[in-house]
């Protein structure tokens, strides 16, 4: 039986902090790596401060961008009065997938134990684009890509996986 063939998808990566700048942005950075040495492209890389206006803005044109298959954002899940993220994200997308945030905290528990309830990280689908909403920590990000999100968009992962709900790309 032949594997199925590696399927790339191009993915934007958001950073939403008051205080990282690319020189100090390790989240964002190891989310870059991880989807370069996994064969993804990285459409775009962004950071923005903690308003959900220029979060929506920002995502929302990832959205309609037909380039653009998956958005991951980092940063902004927490509990804080500037933690904005999901309440940011949640008005965009068609669904949500419940799975993303329980895996993540379950995943989460075995390192860090109960402070992980204090993580809203979500995920969901809007317009055929996968979003994924991370902690901003360096090891809650890759926690995130290696358990779930890099194993969700390898195509060859089975039973299941993501790539083969990204219509666009599988009419290529």
């Amino acid at each position: 039986m032949n594997e199925p063939n590696f399927i790339a998808v191009n993915i934007a990566v958001l950073t939403v902090s008051d205080s990282r700048t690319e020189a100090t942005d390790t989240s964002g950075q190891i989310l870059v790596e991880r989807i370069s040495e996994a064969g993804h492209q990285l459409a775009e890389k962004t950071i923005i401060v903690d308003d959900k206006y220029r979060i929506r803005e920002t995502v929302s044109r990832w959205i309609a961008d037909p380039g653009v298959n998956v958005v991951i954002i980092t940063g902004g899940t927490g509990l804080t009065g500037r933690d904005i993220t999901p309440e940011a994200i949640r008005p965009l997308l068609d669904k949500e997938i419940e799975g993303v945030g329980e895996l993540f905290r379950w995943l989460s528990y075995q390192d860090i134990k109960t402070s992980t309830v204090a993580s809203r990280a979500l995920g969901g689908v809007a317009n055929a684009t996968f979003i994924f909403c991370l902690p901003g920590s360096t090891g809650a990000c890759k926690t995130g890509w290696d358990e779930i999100i890099g194993p969700q968009l390898d195509h060859r992962n089975a039973p299941c996986n993501m790539v083969e709900l990204m219509p666009r790309l599988l009419e290529q």
